[in-house]
């Protein structure tokens, strides 16, 4: 049996808008799968779609080739764009109230969150009441319910939103731990570098459709010109009037330029050697942001 979550040709409107168009992607086990896109681009409908909070008006959810119960979905794990902890109990008793609601016992419940309050650095927190910490402390909070009962599947909308840089590294490891252990993992985020640094797989939405969907390396590759960095001894102005180079950046003895398709880097290669020595010659790797750029304008 695959631990596969498909969305397959899924359509939403609400009244006259259309939100979600022929939405389709894979979250394979044991991957990290960013799901990225503008404000009202379509991810928390799509997320609430897979969680059964709303209905497709077409297309279907599946996991593991069936579609999905409501029993399987209980074992997924939610971390909501909004927060919803209820705010008058401890972080601890929350945690244990919540694993003990998907079927844990009560060991089972007291034990995944004394670990979890560990591993999200809320321990010194874990007796007070969730309206007294931070947004950020809150989100960590958050964070550990929707992994309380050691779910099949996470879902997670914007999970990095109020995290300072030493927590987001935290979740991160707690998060890749979870897709190693054959755990499949979508969330979203603004955070472009987060995602990039994070994702495994890729699905890019804008105005309710997929533009691209797949392994992070293969769009990169895909969706993006080629582009270089030159380092040399001299001067590389020299490198604006070469046929199919568009420069990105340069700073005296060093560039960064796109090379139009049909235009060979040996070919710009050796124009550097013939007026003198190279330090480096390279392909450069797009950034997350230059590829949401270009699928999405």
């Amino acid at each position: 049996m695959i631990n596969l979550l498909r969305v397959e040709g899924v359509s939403r409107s609400f009244g006259d808008r259309r939100a979600l168009t022929d939405v389709s992607f894979d979250v394979p086990a044991g991957r990290m799968t960013g799901f990225v896109g503008a404000n009202g681009a379509g991810k928390t409908t799509t997320m609430r779609i897979i969680l059964g909070v709303l209905a497709p008006d077409s297309g279907t959810v599946t996991w593991r080739g069936a579609p999905l119960t409501r029993q399987a979905r209980r074992r997924f794990g939610y971390l909501p764009e909004e927060r919803g902890l209820y705010p008058k109990m401890s972080v601890r008793d929350q945690l244990v109230y919540l694993g003990r609601l998907h079927g844990l016992t009560a060991e089972q419940a007291r034990a995944n969150t004394t670990d979890l309050v560990d591993r999200v650095g809320l321990t010194e927190r874990a007796g007070d009441l969730v309206e007294t910490l931070s947004l950020g402390n809150q989100q960590r909070a958050q964070i550990a319910a929707a992994l309380v009962h050691d779910p099949d599947v996470l879902v997670l909308d914007e999970p990095f939103s109020g995290l300072d840089p030493a927590a987001v590294d935290t979740l991160v490891t707690v998060l890749r731990e979870r897709a190693a252990a054959g755990v499949p993992v979508l969330f979203s985020s603004h955070q472009l570098d987060v995602v990039e640094r994070l994702c495994d797989d890729l699905v890019v939405i804008a105005g309710g459709a997929v533009r691209a969907a797949g392994p992070r390396d293969e769009l990169r590759a895909a969706y993006t010109q080629p582009r270089y960095e030159l380092v040399v001894d001299g001067d590389l102005g020299w490198l604006r009037d070469q046929p199919g180079t568009t420069l990105v950046d340069l700073d005296g003895a060093r560039a960064v330029f796109d090379l139009a398709p049909g235009h060979d880097d040996q070919r710009v290669l050796h124009a550097a050697l013939d007026r003198g020595p190279v330090r480096a010659f390279r392909p450069v790797a797009p950034s997350l942001a230059e590829i949401f750029r270009e699928l999405t304008q």
